[in-house]
Formats: structure tokens, sequence, C-alpha cells
């Protein structure tokens, strides 16, 4: 049989990988940590409830992901990073994650995590003319 490669946005097709990937990983993992998915959506509002920022990740498996934390220029350094980023690891230790990681580039917020307890265990470099750093926060188990 002859195969051919197809670059062409079609969610089908997109499901079907991304759900046999899932299928096959989970013959790998603990029975006890199957099925552990919870999306985490944290906004940051003002009195008339626009948003001004916030925090969008996951939790899967032992661990919570930030994929994004953002908060409007006008607020920052005011506290609410600190804020978004707490209740994302109350909510992380509540449900018993073992760790939260997240990644960040050079321009952006290194220094704020690694003041919130988080280590950097890999760099890239040359991101965009950057480096992308990733990040760990090792989580005394739970609540």
């Amino acid at each position: 049989m002859e195969m051919h490669i197809s670059n062409e946005t079609n969610n089908e097709d997109k499901s079907y990988v991304v759900n046999k990937l899932i299928e096959f990983n989970m013959r790998y993992f603990p029975d006890d940590l199957k099925g552990r998915y919870q999306a985490i959506h944290l906004f940051l509002k003002s009195a008339d409830n626009k948003t001004c920022g916030g925090l969008v990740g996951e939790i899967f498996l032992n661990f919570l992901e930030v994929k994004y934390l953002f908060v409007e220029e006008e607020f920052r350094k005011l506290g609410y990073g600190l804020k978004l980023l707490a209740e994302a690891e109350r909510l992380a230790r509540e449900n018993f994650c073992d760790f939260i990681k997240l990644d960040t580039l050079s321009f952006q917020a290194l220094d704020f995590y690694k003041k919130q307890g988080f280590e950097v265990f890999g760099t890239l470099e040359n991101v965009g003319g950057h480096t992308h750093y990733y990040l760990k926060k090792d989580l005394a188990g739970g609540i």
C-alpha cells in the first residue's frame, strides 16, 4: 500500500491522531492516574466584569501544567499574577498533584516564577532570538 502525507486542517484527522496517542500512552500509566484530567481556567476580572488577565492550564495525571498566564500591563506588579498562580497551586494541591510545570521566554517572567519557587529544568536557545525556559515546582503531596 502506498501512503502520502496530507497537510490540511481537518479536525477529524486531528482527533484521530490525538486519541490514538492518548490510547497508546494510557497503557503505561498506573490505573489510579488514568482519567485524571481537569481544565483550569482562572480569570482576572474588573468591577465591570472585563477580563484583564488569567491563567489557563490543566491537571493531568499527577501534575498541573500552566499553559498561559497573562495580566494586562496596567495591572502588573500589583500582585495579580501571584494571586492567579497561588490559586492554581491551591487547586493542584487539592487535586494531589506532585508538581506544577510551565514555560516562559527570557523577556517574560523568569524571575517572577523563580521567586515563587519554580526551578529551571531545561532551556532552548535561540527561540526567536530568546531563551525558552522550562520550569517545575515540586509540591509536597497535595493539600
